[in-house]
């Protein structure tokens, strides 16, 4: 019964303490009264004063509140109810129990909680002599199970105080026991949240009890359920069925796989390296293997034939019977002997009394075909492959006259077979008229370990050849093999010892009586046999074709002098525009030092120069040295090659000393960048992209001797910008050294900086023996004032609330400071250049304003903001600019405006602005990070380096004395790393790894730990293992793929893209699409009309992806472009769809490089002018596929929301998901999504039957974005993506190590083997580039599968 509060106080506690009685009645009414003393006589006007509650709780000196009053107090401050005390009297004494109540105030639904029980063993904290007491010890509980984590006890009466600390000690207890949710501040959440995690538990438990009734449909489920209940009482949480239940399906059709393995037994490739495995390892398998339910026999004959467990594995799926596989192996519903979707109950009895005999189903049926029905002759053609696949011959020219005159074939035959019927009497039967069948006595039980007997029979056929020949079986529940190894040694014997015999049959029986049960013990090898048990297993084995054809070198350099070629240079000299130009040159710091840089660089093997920004060094040092060798009369011999990290570098660098030496570009000086090159006969300095040089060294045929050769006529190579430390120069720098280490005295090798840097540099060549000489250029920059953040906040008077002022203290600049943040703010820069332009113009200075900011992003925004300024010229300046448009900020601006840059740190060294005197500095910069044990790149925003601001700063310096405003504090820029990170160690290093291994260096980590600064060694065991995923290498070796990557000048996954292309016949298609991943999307998305943009790419999608979207829009250009449609009508088409004119042309121009390409490595040859005009038909699915293949491993997995229905008037009908309930996920990073730019971002399904979709990009910023996507379907995925591993289970496969499919182990086999078939093609493709695959049985296959998703139809 629950009592009130003061009821509770009013009721008498025990019949003996009378006084207490009375006091406690009095309490209740409020009076107070003194201590309470020993019981007398009860004398009403002698009666001392009575207690109050407060002295009985809390002793006579208590003036605080009581527990029941703050507990009340902590219920209304919290909005609960107020609490319920039930009060219980026990032979121990009283106790009493809290129970607190609540309302939602949204819902109003009312919680009531069960009361605050204390455990037993604690209950004598709670028990007191009279129910006041053990109201207020309970309420000190229900306070201390509620404020546990408050000082609560501070302001409770000593002895509850006390109490307060008892229950810490309790509540430690419970929370080893894990009753955390006890103790919560919030208990009716607690509540809810355990309710909740309850009802979640029931859903799994059901979940689970689902999954288990769908796995034992599956094969394996045996092995499942023995898995799950063998860890008995461990209450172990392994799933085996996790991830597998909702796994794609994989089928393939029977005919398609009967056309698969009969492809297949052509040839197959095992372990076509020749890789030896350690005995170790193999016994090892064996262990593994015969666990897994192999015999031990078969396994031990494959460790030998295969490199690793995994093809050991495929090996034995392949070579062994269905009969005698394990469990887990076997297709779903399987029965042994039985062929599937046959018309005709005849043929299909046929062909299964001839696979009773050990041959498969598949070869049977084939075989019965090829002999028009005839079963006598079907079994004496798959007796005749037995023999052949067992090297027996039959000498088919011997003459039957060499017999005894007994009588017609036909006659002899009934006599024998009279004779065996009287002699073997109940044990012999006929089944026609040319076929017996005698029983074999004794035989053992060879189904995988069971014992006794089985019942067998010796079944014999009347050949064509009889009596010379006979065709035997052996009919019995024993595995295919060992069926037909008995037959295949019973011919030898007979072949060998009873050649000449009449009568053989009784001869042939008694033999295999005797020797039965030795063959099932010992049956022999599986290959012997495996031709005809085996659908798939290989009839002789494929031989390997591997290498590829010789490109023809350049010459070597002859340094002969050439007295005609020096006057011609002299005449030149003399010329009015040259000694005009040469009086603009000798003002160059460089010209100063011209003889010591000559000097240098002809004593040394390697020359470093260092020269400030504005020196000269990149136009005038290579000058200085062909002037050098045009005096000696050499000039003609020279080839200089000149790297720059940028193509906008190389073209500007390209265009000045063009000028200075007074010729074109493409004469004596020219260019080569990606897509684009303008050369003669008469070049003799060539400005490259560092990327184009490195690949004419990687495509000269892959060893270190022939990148020697390949460099035969280079006299020069010049590597500027070295101090940026990209990863393409430190290969780059790498390799020379390898170069110059083999051979010192071929070239000269010149390294440039911007800062001086040299003992780094110095130090690595000059540990080879090589000399390195170093020159330094000083500058000829002018004096550049430099002002900070601070300044620039005085400046402008940003952010500051009263400007009239006139000065900011140090604290005020310092929350100015703190509130801008790290940030950019967009407000501060514009203020910034709206303050110096009004103070250039006040001083009368025309100059411009380079402002540096990170990103493309940032770059924008900051061109809105200034573009509403009416006095200024704002032009962006990034790389992903036109070339067009980048060299717009070389121009003057219209007048009466004032030029305003706004650039990435493309503009810090690789390009100069001459008319820029104010430079604004953000110091940020955007780089590439990659997280090797993430597999994440990341483009990031952060600091730039102290060397880069430096840079920065000086472009205010060219033209005359400048200003340098930098957007962080002085403090902030000491903090700044002194150089940025080379990017060997901050980028993916995979096609790096393929580039050295493709050079001969086995081992590429060595090779790569000799760069000046080496990566680190996680990341090359990353790019290794990718390399291998991607199907590059096997293992250690290179592929045939793999070969022709690394001499492809592109990315891995563009190149794989090409020479599938060239395999499959869609070479245009997907070169086109290297071209446009290589460039960008022809595709523009201008900030303010970025919806209608995007409408205009939808119009050019259909639903096949990203790629293909772009594609069709390049195709339809290019279409006008060969249709030489008017300029004017073609670019309306680019405005109206929102393409850019100039990257198709860059795209176009790509594409041409990367033909060119092809030719040169045999991938391709050069189309003839028919085939040229020709437009080969488009495979949408098999482009999807290729893309899906090179984009390998970038891959996620789709996942749909459960199926919907609507009712109809048919009845019900199934609804298109919704695209954001559209789920992706990839390995490394779990769930990703689809970039708002993507064609498919609110796609609501894919054709094709898609369950994956392939992208190119990935990046982290506010979500993990994948980009440039293409749906895919299964069999894509099995014939190209990662290595199929078999889950032994039986439940599937496993695909790249991550992605599950649920089918027949076999089926990946056969993908697995058909893989290599079309490496084969590859090797053969480069032998002989006009080679046509296009009726080749395997790629039409291939193409079969993807399009049909390996069903039959």
């Amino acid at each position: 019964m629950v009592k009130k509060g003061k009821a509770k106080a009013d009721q008498p506690t025990q019949a003996s303490a009378v006084a207490g009685k009375d006091a406690i009645k009095d309490a209740g009414k409020g009076k107070k009264g003194s201590k309470n003393e020993p019981a007398t006589p009860a004398v009403p006007a002698a009666a001392p004063p009575k207690p109050t509650v407060k002295q009985i709780i809390g002793g006579s000196s208590w003036t605080g509140k009581l527990p029941v009053n703050l507990l009340s107090e902590y219920c209304q401050k919290q909005k609960w109810e107020r609490p319920e005390y039930d009060t219980r009297k026990t032979p121990e004494g009283f106790s009493v129990w809290v129970t607190l109540s609540a309302k939602d105030p949204k819902t109003q639904q009312f919680t009531k909680l069960d009361p605050f029980k204390i455990p037993a063993t604690h209950k004598h904290l709670l028990l007191r002599d009279t129910a006041l007491e053990a109201k207020h010890a309970a309420a000190t509980y229900a306070l201390f199970r509620v404020c546990s984590m408050q000082n609560k006890h501070t302001v409770l009466p000593p002895d509850h105080k006390s109490l307060w600390k008892d229950f810490q000690a309790l509540k430690k207890e419970d929370l080893k026991e894990g009753k955390v949710w006890m103790y919560d501040a919030d208990p009716f959440k607690a509540l809810q949240e355990r309710q909740d995690a309850k009802a979640a538990a029931e859903k799994k438990r059901k979940e689970i009890e689902q999954a288990k009734a769908k796995a034992k449909e599956m094969p394996g489920a045996a092995g499942l359920v023995l898995m799950s209940n063998s860890n008995g009482d461990k209450r172990s949480t392994f799933d085996p069925m996790k991830g597998w239940a909702t796994a794609p399906k994989v089928e393939m059709g029977r005919q398609i796989r009967v056309q698969l393995e009969g492809l297949l037994r052509s040839g197959i490739s095992w372990n076509p390296h020749g890789v030896r495995m350690q005995n170790s390892q193999k016994e090892s398998i064996v262990v593994d293997l015969a666990k897994l339910g192999f015999r031990k026999s078969h396994v031990v004959e494959a460790v030998n034939h295969c490199k690793d467990r995994e093809e050991t594995l495929e090996w034995l799926l392949v070579h062994v019977p269905e009969d005698d596989l394990p469990r887990w192996a076997m297709p779903e519903s399987y029965s042994a002997g039985v062929s599937f979707g046959s018309t005709s109950l005849k043929r299909e009895g046929i062909i299964k009394s001839l696979s009773e005999t050990g041959y498969s189903v598949e070869l049977c049926t084939r075989i019965l075909d090829d002999n028009d029905g005839d079963e006598s002759k079907a079994a004496e053609a798959l007796q005749g492959l037995l023999n052949a696949s067992s090297a027996i011959k039959n000498n088919q020219t011997s003459d039957t006259d060499d017999f005894l005159d007994m009588g017609s074939p036909q006659e002899q035959w009934n006599d024998e077979v009279s004779s065996l019927e009287a002699m073997y009497g109940e044990g012999f039967r006929r089944d026609s008229t040319d076929s017996i069948s005698i029983r074999l006595e004794a035989v053992k039980n060879a189904q995988n370990g069971q014992k006794g007997e089985v019942e067998t029979y010796l079944q014999v056929r009347k050949s064509s050849s009889y009596p010379k020949h006979l065709i035997i079986a052996i009919i019995a529940k024993l595995p295919s093999y060992i069926k037909l190894s008995v037959v295949r040694q019973a011919l030898a014997y007979m072949e060998e010892s009873l050649r000449d015999e009449p009568m053989k049959i009784y001869l042939v029986m008694d033999w295999i009586q005797q020797n039965i049960n030795g063959i099932i013990e010992n049956p022999g090898n599986l290959v012997d046999i495996s031709a005809v048990s085996s659908a798939a297993s290989e009839s002789r084995p494929q031989e390997q074709r591997r290498g590829g054809r010789r490109l023809r070198q350049p010459r070597p350099i002859q340094w002969r002098p050439d007295p005609i070629n020096r006057e011609k240079w002299l005449q030149s000299q003399e010329s009015s525009s040259r000694q005009n130009m040469l009086a603009k040159r000798e003002k160059l710091p460089a010209w100063q030092m011209r003889e010591q840089i000559v000097n240098t660089v002809c004593e040394n093997h390697v020359t470093i120069i260092s020269g400030e920004t504005g020196s000269g060094k990149s136009t005038q040092s290579v000058q200085f040295i062909l002037d050098d060798l045009y005096s000696k009369g050499l000039g003609g011999c020279v080839n200089m090659i000149v790297t720059q990290p940028r193509r906008i570098s190389a073209l500007g660098l390209a265009d000045r000393v063009a000028e200075e030496r007074c010729s074109r570009v493409g004469e004596e000086v020219g260019y080569a960048i990606r897509g684009e090159s303008r050369q003669s006969k008469d070049t003799r300095i060539t400005f490259v992209t560092t990327g184009v040089l490195l690949r004419r060294l990687q495509t000269s045929g892959g060893r270190v001797d022939d990148v020697i050769a390949s460099l035969a006529d280079v006299s020069h190579i010049i590597i500027d910008e070295v101090h940026e430390r990209s990863l393409d120069t430190d290969f780059l720098l790498n390799l020379i050294r390898e170069v110059m280490r083999m051979k010192k005295d071929m070239l000269k090798l010149i390294l440039m900086s911007a800062t001086l840097d040299a003992a780094t540099f110095r130090g690595y060549f000059a540990s080879e023996g090589l000399s390195v000489g170093s020159v330094e250029i000083e500058g000829r920059t002018f004096p550049v004032d430099e002002y900070y953040l601070d300044d620039v906040i005085r400046m402008t008077g940003f952010s500051v609330e009263t400007p009239d002022t006139g000065f900011i203290s140090d604290d005020s600049m310092g929350k100015i400071i703190q509130k801008l943040g790290h940030r950019i703010n967009y407000n501060l820069i514009a203020e910034a250049v709206k303050a110096i332009d009004y103070e250039l113009s006040y001083e009368k200075k025309t100059g411009g304003i380079l402002i540096f900011l990170p990103g493309v992003g940032e770059i924008n925004h900051a061109c809105n903001y200034l573009r509403s300024m009416s006095s200024l010229h704002v032009l962006p300046l990034h790389a992903s600019l036109e070339t067009r448009e980048q060299k717009r900020v070389f121009s003057s601006p219209p007048h009466g405006k004032r030029k305003v840059v706004i650039a990435t740190n493309i503009a810090e060294t690789s390009i100069t602005i001459d008319d820029i005197v104010v430079v604004i500095d953000s110091g940020k910069v955007k780089e590439t990070s990659f997280d090797a044990s993430t597999n994440m790149r990341k483009l990031e925003e952060t600091w730039a380096s102290r060397a880069a601001c430096k840079q920065r700063r000086g472009r205010a310096g060219r033209v005359q004395e400048g200003r340098c405003f930098k957007l962080y504090t002085e403090r902030l820029e000491q903090q700044m790393a002194e150089r940025p990170e080379p990017e060997i160690r901050r980028v993916p290093l995979e096609q790096l790894c393929l580039s050295v291994r493709a050079m001969g260096m086995r081992d590429v980590a060595k090779f790569l730990g000799r760069s000046p600064t080496p990566p680190e060694a996680k990341a090359i065991e990353g790019a290794i293992k990718l390399l291998r995923r991607m199907g590059a290498l096997d293992g250690d070796e290179l592929t045939a793929m793999g070969q022709q990557l690394a001499m492809l000048p592109a990315d891995l996954r563009c190149g794989k893209l090409m020479v599938f292309g060239a395999i499959f016949g869609c070479l245009d298609d997907c070169v086109t699409i290297a071209a446009i991943l290589s460039t960008r999307s022809p595709f523009i998305s201008p900030q303010e009309k970025r919806e209608e943009s995007r409408q205009a790419r939808l119009r050019f999608s259909s639903g096949n992806g990203d790629l293909i979207t772009d594609l069709e829009a390049f195709r339809e250009w290019d279409g006008m472009m060969k249709d030489r449609l008017p300029q004017r009508q073609i670019r309306s088409f680019c405005d109206e769809n929102f393409l850019s004119y100039q990257t198709l042309t860059d795209i176009s121009n790509t594409r041409s490089q990367y033909y060119e390409a092809l030719i040169e490595i045999g991938i391709a040859s050069r189309p003839r002018a028919s085939e040229a005009a020709a437009t080969p038909s488009r495979n949408v699915q098999l482009i999807r596929a290729l893309i899906a293949s090179a984009f390998t491993p970038q891959i996620a997995r789709i996942q749909y929301p459960d199926k919907k229905y609507a009712s109809s008037m048919s009845g019900a009908m199934e609804l298109d998901p919704e695209a954001k309930s559209i789920k992706y996920f990839n390995q490394d990073n779990g769930r990703v999504f689809v970039h708002p730019s993507s064609t498919v971002f609110d796609s609501q399904g894919f054709s094709g039957n898609a369950s994956y979709m392939s992208y190119f990009s990935i990046i982290s910023t506010s979500k993990i974005f994948i980009r440039d996507l293409t749906p895919f379907n299964v069999f894509t995925l099995l014939l190209f993506s990662g290595p199929i591993e078999l889950d032994t289970l039986g439940r599937g496969l496993l695909v790249d190590g991550w992605l599950r499919l649920r089918g027949w182990a076999r089926i990946g086999v056969l993908v697995a083997r058909l893989r290599g078939m079309v490496d084969d093609l590859i090797a053969q493709k480069v032998e002989n580039p006009g080679l046509d695959l296009g009726n080749e049985a395997v790629i039409k296959l291939v193409i079969k599968l993807i399009e049909l998703n390996g069903l039959d139809m």
